[in-house]
């Protein structure tokens, strides 16, 4: 079993900046790609950002690349999430996922593991 734990999240006014965390631990080996998405209140859970695990290439929705910055630290087995730049429409609760295949990252379907979430408000 793997555990994913978020953290980081708040209220920032627009145009400030947050830093999301997710720590995962269990039986994470071959968990090859770990990913961001969000959730706003109505709408669908929808893809922001991905890493693979034991490389170094990064992905990202087109409308949030250059605001939003994926990391990863793989000895602390955590995965981080820089937003820059908020804007009152990047309020939502943001995931932590992380899967085994790399063939759809912004699929949240191809994820196996999720974390419980994180609330990110930003006023205007």
């Amino acid at each position: 079993q793997v555990q994913l734990v978020e953290s980081g999240g708040g209220l920032v006014q627009a145009g400030g900046s947050l830093r999301l965390s997710c720590a995962a631990s269990g039986r994470s080996l071959g968990l090859n790609i770990r990913g961001w998405f969000r959730q706003a209140l109505g709408k669908e859970r929808e893809f922001v950002a991905a890493i693979n695990w034991g490389g170094t290439s990064t992905y990202y929705a087109g409308s949030l690349k250059g605001r939003f910055t994926i990391s990863k630290d793989n000895a602390k087995n955590t995965v981080y999430l820089q937003m820059n730049s908020l804007k009152p429409e990047d309020t939502a609760v943001y995931y932590c996922a992380a899967g085994y295949s790399e063939r759809r990252i912004n699929d949240k379907t191809n994820y196996n593991y999720w974390g419980q979430g994180t609330q990110v408000t930003v006023s205007s």
